[in-house]
């Protein structure tokens, strides 16, 4: 959506540039492989608008390079470094911006893992990123991260090797400091129909096919967090999606069920299922009658897992309310480590053989 912006005030030749650039990068290709399509759109199309004089948009129009007096950097150390009120300043800006470039990051690293069938390492690239970006602080730099559109670009460029980044700054130096005259004669069309390809290359079109197989909820997921990238922002549209992911799934297990029947000797067993978490808590409290229930009640855990502390507080407070009816209550099948946790229930849990070994997420 930023590209449709410099289509304002354009006449037919920004789209027929726009237009000739996506042909050249779809076709190319399926000869040779050689030479990025994208590099050819560059050089044909700027040569031709130089030489016929074609009146559009062109990146000097936008900023003239020409004017660029810049110098390399020189390590700078803030005098605010270890001052406790710039630090409670920055701090909640260094928060959004680390959480922004390692969502961005990663996304990047899952969409060229895809593409190229080769995981790569998303540790070396969090401690990567966090390095750079620290070393460019003290260098008055600004911070980065990954970017999908021009880690396509340069993934499709035929840029394979782990140098093939650093080969495309170090190459854009050099082209700011003494080539500015050329890049300032490349139109933009070209820039906005290559970046409108790899749009079109990124997008998951089978996606669609799907969409009538899938649940209503994830449907729901889909079209928002592709609403919000479109019109707002990828990272907003992650966070966003995010946590509606999370919602429907609390919403969608939040209950917890039990199969009841009595044994030969009276005693009532509830055989539970489902996750019990802070979303099940009060469904699973509602579960059992503990004053019409007999002397003796069994809670049969073996289909259900104890998933955070809301759920070990929730056997805990049961457990009080049969204590103080004066009734006996047995719990089974709990993970040793549920075991521990459990103050009140510690003492009525029984060890079987067949006990699950899963942990709770207090632990982590």
């Amino acid at each position: 959506m930023a590209q449709f912006k410099f289509f304002d005030g354009q006449g037919a030749s920004m789209y027929i540039i726009v237009v000739i650039t996506m042909l050249i990068m779809y076709f190319l290709p399926k000869y040779t492989k050689a030479i990025p399509s994208g590099l050819v759109a560059i050089v044909v199309l700027t040569l031709v608008v130089y030489l016929t004089h074609l009146d559009t948009l062109t990146v000097g129009s936008l900023a003239n390079l020409s004017e660029f007096q810049g110098k390399l950097p020189h390590l700078i150390i803030p005098d605010t470094l270890f001052s406790l009120h710039a630090i409670i300043l920055v701090l909640p800006y260094a928060v959004i911006m680390a959480l922004v470039g390692l969502i961005e990051s990663l996304l990047t690293l899952a969409v060229l893992d895809e593409m190229s069938g080769v995981r790569g390492s998303g540790n070396k690239e969090c401690i990567a990123l966090g390095c750079g970006n620290i070393a460019s602080g003290f260098f008055g730099g600004m911070a980065g991260c990954a970017m999908i559109g021009q880690s396509i670009i340069n993934f499709t460029s035929g840029g394979l090797g782990r140098l093939s980044s650093f080969t495309a700054a170090v190459g854009l130096l050099v082209l700011v400091i003494s080539m500015t005259d050329v890049l300032n004669a490349i139109p933009v069309g070209v820039l906005v129909g290559i970046m409108f390809m790899v749009s079109i290359g990124t997008f998951e079109w089978s996606s669609f096919s799907h969409l009538k197989h899938m649940p209503k909820s994830d449907v729901f997921v889909m079209v928002t967090v592709t609403l919000i990238t479109v019109f707002a922002d990828l990272a907003i549209a992650v966070i966003a999606g995010v946590i509606i992911s999370a919602l429907v799934f609390a919403w969608k297990h939040a209950r917890i069920f039990s199969k009841e029947h009595i044994e030969e000797d009276g005693t009532k067993v509830y055989e539970l299922e489902g996750p019990l978490f802070f979303g099940s808590a009060t469904t699973f409290s509602d579960t059992f009658d503990i004053q019409n229930d007999p002397q003796k009640v069994v809670m049969d855990f073996k289909n259900a897992r104890v998933m955070d502390f809301s759920g070990v507080e929730a056997i805990d407070n049961i457990v009080k309310k049969y204590e103080k009816a004066g009734k006996t209550l047995y719990l089974r099948h709990l993970s040793q480590d549920c075991k521990k946790i459990l103050k009140k229930a510690g003492p009525h849990c029984t060890y079987e053989e067949d006990d699950p070994t899963y942990k709770v997420a207090i632990d982590y």
